[in-house]
């Protein structure tokens, strides 16, 4: 099964107890139903986990019996295959669905293609590969991203400008200065609650 038709849906934790159960984080809608999409792999695919939901971020794991073998499996991410998963109503998707999606701009420019979307706590972010391998990395925002076709195997981008910081008073006309830490250039990108980010 390749990487790009497998959908990340947890992690092992740390142990709990003597008879190896696991504490599980689970990244489901609903957490419980980790457990029930059958048995999950690891990011190899090579290794195969069913799992028991026992309690709230707690899981029992077949053929896992003590504390030990459940320590070495702290930190294993857990994957399922992107058809395991409920079918989505109109106009959702699964932030794995974009990739490989062309990204093009208003204009039907073509700018490149979706290679990865993660989240490093701050806001997802949509990794474009450009025809030359170059990386860009946009906010997947509304203001952003505004069109999502996945049917259509598109994003439509409008990468928000850079914008100036100003200098704070008193540090004169901005012009860096020996041992002066260089402001940066950054875009401008708010948050709300749900579905995409907000700009």
């Amino acid at each position: 099964m390749s990487a790009s038709r497998r959908i990340l849906v947890g992690e092992f934790g740390r142990p709990h107890g003597v008879r190896g159960l696991i504490h599980v984080r689970s990244h489901t809608a609903e957490p419980a139903a980790i457990a029930g999409y059958g048995p999950l792999s690891d990011e190899s695919g090579e290794r195969r986990f069913v799992l028991k939901w026992l309690a709230e971020g707690l899981v029992q794991v077949d053929g896992v019996t003590d504390r030990d073998a459940a320590a070495k499996l702290t930190g294993t991410r857990l994957f399922v295959a992107r058809e395991a998963l409920p079918a989505t109503e109109e106009d959702e998707f699964y932030l794995s669905d974009l990739i490989g999606l062309r990204a093009e701009t208003e204009a039907g420019e073509t700018v490149g293609t979706v290679t990865a979307v993660e989240d490093f706590g701050a806001g997802t972010i949509v990794t474009l590969r450009d025809a030359n391998g170059k990386d860009t990395l946009l906010p997947f925002t509304r203001a952003a991203v505004p069109v999502v076709d996945v049917a259509g195997g598109r994003i439509v981008v409008a990468p928000p400008e850079e914008q100036v910081v100003p200098p704070r008073p008193g540090e004169g006309d901005g012009e860096v200065q020996p041992g002066d830490t260089p402001r940066p250039r950054r875009p401008s990108m708010r948050r709300r609650s749900g579905g995409r980010d907000a700009a």
